[in-house]
């Protein structure tokens, strides 16, 4: 039978002509990513006779709802009519040319064990950044076979969830490993506003999505991928805040060199009479992480080395013994031109204090003349600590920033998200191994809370005059 099949819009149709091997499809709710999926999945399996193709969602009652129920429909599946068949049991729709599409659900790494031995042409993640990084790597080793059929791999994304920072890395950022090639990957925008069907079917959705709290709104309205709803460390800026150096008068250039509206900064040499600190958080299976901080007169905090036990896998350890690890620390502090003949105070995870199984890691570092007092571990408190330091004052100073090398951290802080459970604390599952240390140190040297002033706008401001002086001031006050 003739399938018919609703007209796509335009950013559905980029989507559906899109031959990138990898390509991603959203940025914002209601673009018509599932639908763009399901299309997709039909045309292809109409298309190339004996091809599988494998739709995967997060928990199977969101495959149910969004994929296996609008298929049926749509195939017409248990009429006369019928385009396709659907397995109950194997949960796959199979065509009458031997095409087929199976329908998977991963909602922990154990669901992983299902997809060994399992081989298709196409993957379709919907919902991508819900999965780990790792989850989506041993999904997309699925896709391989010896026929001719061209592999690819389909996402759908939207700014939030645990993979938010790998689907960021790899479609919006573009920052690209070794073994991967930047011609492989495509990404297009989808927004609710692409979506003329919806809104003409829904014309209060707009409406809806424009009244979300604002880092929401931001994120499933605009598709915005630098803030989202859950964030743990909403103040963390890598680069500085565009906005903020408007308001400011200063340009983004300038900012950066300045230190001011971003955490992350180019190293410099650490001046003789700064205090050195070193912070760690023990691991074997799950990293290890060392951190070193230099601390200025006025208290504030640079992260100015790290030492990360991970392979290339993310959230995944090396591996090595507490006296590889305290070998290597000490390797570093040994040699290294900011640390070797500094005295440097340590604090660490209370853990490593636990010699039940043994020598304890506490006493190897004892033998290596690595010292560390027992890290407080008042979780929230120490949140709030970080919290305290990420804070920008008025003119967009922090008290705590991080040397660029130090891509762990830099890499963790902005994936970190609330705990569901648990609303003051961040979520334990996540790779918060960095994190940890970084809280240790900031309860060794903890701040009390500055009060940062907020200039009042006036409502009634024709002339700017407002932000006129006030960009006056700031640049007198760069000068002096």
């Amino acid at each position: 039978m003739e399938i018919v099949l609703d007209r796509p819009n335009k950013k559905q149709e980029m989507f559906l002509k899109d031959r990138h091997k990898h390509v991603a499809f959203g940025g914002a709710r209601g673009g018509g990513k599932s639908w763009g999926i399901r299309t997709k999945a039909i045309l292809l399996c109409e298309k190339h006779a004996g091809i599988t193709a494998m739709i995967v969602r997060k928990t199977y009652p969101e495959l149910i709802a969004n994929h296996v129920k609008p298929l049926k429909g749509i195939l017409m599946v248990g009429t006369p009519k019928a385009a396709a068949y659907y397995n109950e049991s194997q949960k796959e729709m199979r065509f009458p040319n031997g095409s087929q599409i199976l329908f998977r659900y991963c909602d922990t790494d154990k669901d992983l064990d299902r997809y060994q031995g399992t081989e298709v042409d196409v993957l379709f993640i919907d919902e991508a950044t819900q999965f780990s990084e790792y989850q989506l790597k041993v999904l997309v080793a699925c896709v391989r076979g010896v026929n001719s059929f061209p592999k690819r791999i389909y996402y759908t994304c939207n700014p939030s969830g645990q993979g938010m920072g790998y689907i960021k890395r790899l479609f919006i950022d573009r920052k690209f490993k070794a073994g991967e090639d930047p011609e492989d990957y495509s990404f297009i925008q989808s927004l609710v506003t692409d979506n003329k069907a919806l809104l003409k079917a829904q014309p209060d959705y707009l409406k809806q999505l424009e009244a979300l709290p604002p880092k929401l709104k931001e994120a499933w309205l605009n598709g915005r991928w630098d803030v989202f709803e859950g964030m743990y460390f909403e103040e963390f800026r890598d680069t500085p805040d565009p906005q903020a150096c408007y308001d400011a008068g200063i340009s983004i250039e300038d900012a950066q060199l300045e230190h001011r509206w971003t955490h992350v900064i180019e190293p410099f040499e650490i001046p003789a009479g700064w205090k050195i600190y070193r912070s760690y958080d023990w691991g074997y299976g799950k990293p290890f992480s060392v951190g070193w901080w230099a601390v200025d007169y006025d208290g504030c905090a640079y992260r100015i080395l790290e030492l990360y036990g991970c392979t290339q896998t993310p959230n995944e350890g090396v591996h090595w013994s507490n006296k590889q690890q305290m070998d290597k620390i000490q390797e570093i502090e040994r040699e290294h031109r900011w640390l070797k003949g500094k005295t440097i105070q340590g604090v660490a995870d209370p853990s490593i204090w636990d010699g039940s199984h043994g020598i304890s890691c506490a006493e190897e570092a004892d033998k290596h003349g690595i010292w560390f007092e027992k890290g407080i571990n008042d979780r929230i408190a120490g949140w709030m600590q970080v919290h305290e330091r990420l804070k920008f004052d008025e003119d967009g100073k922090a008290m705590m920033y991080f040397f660029s090398n130090c891509k762990a951290i830099i890499r963790c802080m902005p994936l970190m998200m609330y705990d569901k459970y648990k609303v003051e604390d961040l979520d334990t599952t996540l790779e918060d191994h960095c994190l940890d240390e970084c809280r240790y140190f900031c309860m060794m040297r903890p701040i009390a809370p500055r009060m940062i002033k907020e200039n009042t706008i006036p409502e009634y401001d024709p002339l700017n005059q407002y932000k006129k002086n006030e960009r006056y001031d700031r640049a007198i006050y760069r000068r002096t």
